[in-house]
């Protein structure tokens, strides 16, 4: 967003701004459904915004509804890794809960099925053997030429 002087909105960060918890508590305290509700508005909200980045969380593009909107009226981007490097990063973090206590072969059969969706994005980027400078550059690039 910064290169290309447009503003970022990470959809995670303003649930926990709207809701007044993190992720992991809304979570806990009021469920999944509950934050996949939120998520769906606040997304949709977001996507009628002009000149902006959207970072949808890892189940967001999994919404149909989300995914319809994006993929009729915007430009979406999957950077994709492999799953060594995805599982490392998500056994990782402490801002997965549906991911929390799961085996790693769990952890892949998930990824395995949201690949079958994210693979439906607009672009794909291998970012495996890339700089963070490097995706920013591709993104850039096939941003501009849109």
């Amino acid at each position: 967003s910064n290169k290309l002087n447009l503003k970022f909105i990470d959809i995670d960060e303003y649930i926990e701004r709207e809701v007044g918890l993190k992720i992991n508590d809304i979570f806990k305290k009021k469920g999944e459904n509950f934050f996949r509700e939120i998520e769906e508005k606040i997304s949709i909200q977001s996507m009628k915004l002009d000149n902006k980045v959207i970072a949808l969380g890892g189940g967001g593009f999994m919404n149909k509804k989300i995914r319809d909107e994006v993929l009729m009226k915007h430009i979406s981007f999957w950077l994709n890794w492999n799953n060594f490097t995805l599982i490392k990063r998500l056994q990782k973090s402490k801002k997965r809960p549906v991911l929390k206590d799961l085996t790693t072969k769990d952890i892949k059969k998930i990824l395995f099925e949201r690949s079958k969706i994210y693979s439906m994005a607009n672009y794909k980027i291998n970012c495996e053997n890339y700089s963070k400078n490097e995706i920013v550059k591709k993104i850039t690039n096939i941003y501009n030429e849109n």
